[in-house]
């Protein structure tokens, strides 16, 4: 296949998927009563529970769709996936393989062939530059703390602790909105140079500031006062949200020896990689959802931690793991280290502490908010868990 056979079916990718498309599929709904036109109104979740509303133009050609917030945020239909990456069971070796695949799948086509045109793919999935000048920056004041907290469950003790690692920060170049959002820093190991922001607001508004770096950059909390060499438990979550539910909830058994770490959704392997870097003599926790996303989140960081080459395949029962020459499932409706272990031996350096299993994630647990289907644990799943906060050295 020739590079420029490879462009045209990208572009034919991106002229067969509509915004709208996925968004239907991620659960949002069309407003009717805010017109049906050129522009149409997608609204995810009802009443309270509304999260987030996006406006489509152009929704008979889905070649020249995008979207925008009444916040100021816009995009295509690529920068929509990537919002929502962490949706979609793909499996890439960068985010941009798992956005092409997304799309892909969508289409009906083949995905792209990557390792035979990868010089297009460089160019193509080459990140914006973070710009620091185009964010106004504050450091969250303790007496006056956002009500989004409050709202996520977060007790004013919890952010506290926590306010050295969290900022405010407006989009300068936001027209439509000149407020401040909570803003998670996103560093890098070796440095205290602020490369992105997670980014969360009032009505479920959440996105990464422009050019953040997802690729080796993580949110990270380091608790022991800045004396890495101290850290010995680090505790990887999908959000800042979670990671602070986390922390909340578990304070008491946790100690100061610890860092928390959001990945912002689906993650790079240098993001967890670097993460380790910077804590050569921790342990990594997966806090990962209890979802399929969250299984296989927690696989991959098993596989980068005690370096254990493997192959995660998607099945009409859950997931195959080939690792080791060995074969065999691993259902989303139990632990993934508890399925993996019994195949495939894991060292000291991998450790799981997952939300009970009757919540999504942290912060619903935090929330009390139930999912709709209930996952008990399996005696062997208590026994485990158990086992594996006392080997670590964990109050409990």
């Amino acid at each position: 296949m020739a590079p420029a056979d490879y462009k045209v079916k990208f572009k034919e990718l991106k002229s067969r998927v509509g915004i709208d498309d996925v968004a239907y599929s991620l659960g949002y709904r069309l407003d009717r009563k805010a017109g049906v036109g050129r522009y149409i109104e997608l609204v995810l979740g009802e009443g309270r529970d509304k999260r987030d509303t996006i406006i489509v133009s152009n929704r008979r050609d889905k070649a020249s769709q995008t979207f925008f917030r009444r916040d100021g945020s816009k995009g295509d239909v690529v920068s929509f996936i990537r919002e929502n990456l962490s949706s979609f069971n793909v499996i890439g070796l960068t985010e941009w393989q798992k956005i092409a695949k997304v799309m892909a799948q969508f289409a009906n086509m083949p995905e792209p062939d990557y390792d035979r045109d990868r010089d297009y793919v460089r160019s193509a999935s080459a990140p914006q530059v973070f710009d620091p000048s185009r964010y106004r920056v504050k450091e969250l004041d303790a007496a006056n703390i956002p009500r989004l907290f409050a709202q996520r469950g977060l007790s004013a003790d919890t952010v506290k602790a926590l306010a050295p690692f969290i900022s405010l920060v407006s989009d300068r170049r936001n027209e439509n909105f000149n407020g401040y959002n909570i803003g998670f820093p996103y560093t890098e190991a070796g440095s205290d140079k602020t490369v992105g922001y997670e980014i969360r607001g009032v009505s479920g508004y959440k996105s990464k500031a422009a050019g953040t770096n997802s690729s080796t950059a993580a949110w990270v909390a380091d608790l022991s006062h800045g004396n890495n060499g101290l850290v010995r438990h680090v505790f990887f979550c999908e959000s800042a949200f979670d990671a602070m539910a986390f922390f909340q909830l578990n304070r008491p058994r946790l100690g100061e020896d610890i860092a928390l770490v959001s990945l912002g959704g689906t993650f790079s392997d240098r993001q967890v990689l670097g993460v380790m870097e910077r804590f050569p003599n921790a342990r990594a926790y997966d806090c990962f959802d209890n979802d399929l996303a969250g299984r296989i989140n927690g696989l991959r960081l098993m596989a980068l931690v005690e370096e254990i080459p493997l192959k995660i395949t998607k099945t009409p029962e859950g997931l195959m793991v080939e690792a080791k020459g060995k074969s065999f499932p691993v259902s989303p409706d139990r632990s993934a280290y508890t399925q993996f272990e019994p195949h495939i031996s894991v060292r000291y350096r991998m450790g799981q502490w997952q939300p009970p299993k009757d919540f999504k994630d942290w912060n619903d647990c935090l929330l009390g908010k139930r999912s709709s289907i209930k996952i008990l644990p399996t005696k062997h799943d208590r026994d485990d868990n158990l086992a594996e906060q006392r080997a670590s050295g964990l109050k409990i």
